[in-house]
């Protein structure tokens, strides 16, 4: 069986290590970026009808302006996003299943405020103010991925991963989306597409490539 690498930040990267092994896969977490909150300004409230939101990380770290916007209902992209709303005082009106595009089909008409991260993918009819950025970790910790199947949750990490790893021909990408996996490069063993764009399809096609299946 390959090792399986987790590059995604912290808290994410933890949780998916954990879900991997407890799916008896021997998986390591590797953290590329860090979390860093932005600097953003007030928001009248009055002027929305809800919040959305794709990543959790929005309300750990959104800072103390998210106090202000507490009586907005929050529309989150899955349950990860909607307990960590649910932490910072939010009301969650709903819960996708874990997609963007899923989310989108079942938000409510009218202006609708998307509490994003610096680098991310716009939801249809939804204005983004950027509340945290994943910063690279520079200097990189020193990762080895000869034999192993690494999990790329974005484009970004893909980009970072090609940028870091010259030898390939022994690893083995598993990727979110089409557009992760054409960020990571050409030269690697074999490179794969999640079935959806989702972390529990993700971590399925990961644990196929860790042993070695569909060849």
């Amino acid at each position: 069986m390959r090792r399986l690498l987790i590059i995604r930040p912290e808290p994410g990267a933890s949780a998916t290590t954990a879900k991997a092994r407890e799916m008896g896969l021997d998986a390591m977490s590797v953290p590329l970026f860090a979390v860093q909150p932005l600097t953003w300004g007030a928001i009248e409230p009055a002027d929305y009808r809800g919040i959305v939101a794709t990543s959790a990380n929005a309300f750990r770290h959104g800072g103390k302006q998210l106090e202000s916007l507490r009586a907005l209902p929050v529309h989150a992209v899955g349950e990860a996003t909607a307990e960590a709303a649910r932490e910072a005082g939010f009301e969650v009106a709903t819960v996708g299943e874990g997609g963007r595009i899923e989310l989108g089909e079942r938000l409510p008409a009218g202006r609708l405020l998307h509490l994003a991260g610096a680098d991310h993918l716009a939801v249809e009819a939804a204005e983004a103010v950027a509340v945290y950025a994943n910063i690279a970790i520079d200097p990189p910790p020193a990762i080895d991925v000869a034999e192993a199947v690494v999990m790329v949750h974005s484009p970004r990490a893909g980009r970072r991963l090609a940028d870091l790893v010259q030898e390939r021909g022994r690893t083995v990408i598993a990727a979110i989306s089409d557009k992760a996996v054409q960020a990571c490069g050409p030269g690697w063993e074999r490179m794969a597409v999640a079935s959806m764009p989702r972390e529990p399809a993700l971590l399925a096609l990961a644990a196929k490539l860790c042993q070695n299946e569909g060849r």
